[in-house]
């Protein structure tokens, strides 16, 4: 991941086709161990492709996982499903209290501390 992610800052950066020797020196700059072997065969993979071919055919991956989040059923009928009523229950306004003015939590003037 951190070839890959190497790669695209170099790309981004304005070299449309780094090196392996272009990621291996922004990875060693940042004191990050690269490995020879991935690298090339990432190098690899990647030549003659563009940013965008490549962000493309990615996505395009991506779409066969499918998105969202949400629910997953029983696999039932949804009209077998039982139906919750939602009620609402109004709850009466408390009385606000007055307390006669700010507390000190720290015994301010009442003794009972350095008075700090």
């Amino acid at each position: 991941m951190k070839h890959i992610a190497a790669y695209l800052l170099l790309v981004l950066g304005g070299n449309e086709s780094p090196s392996a020797e272009d990621v291996q020196k922004a990875l060693s700059s940042v004191g990050v161990e690269v490995d020879d072997s991935v690298l090339s065969k990432l190098i690899a993979d990647l030549d003659g492709k563009s940013l965008s071919e490549l962000l493309e055919e990615g996505s395009g991956l991506l779409a066969k996982f499918g998105g969202g989040g949400g629910g997953g059923g029983g696999g039932g009928n949804e009209e077998d499903a039982p139906v919750a009523e939602e009620k609402v229950e109004e709850k009466p306004e408390e009385e606000e209290v007055d307390m006669g003015g700010g507390i000190d939590m720290f015994g301010g003037d009442e003794g009972g501390g350095d008075g700090y």
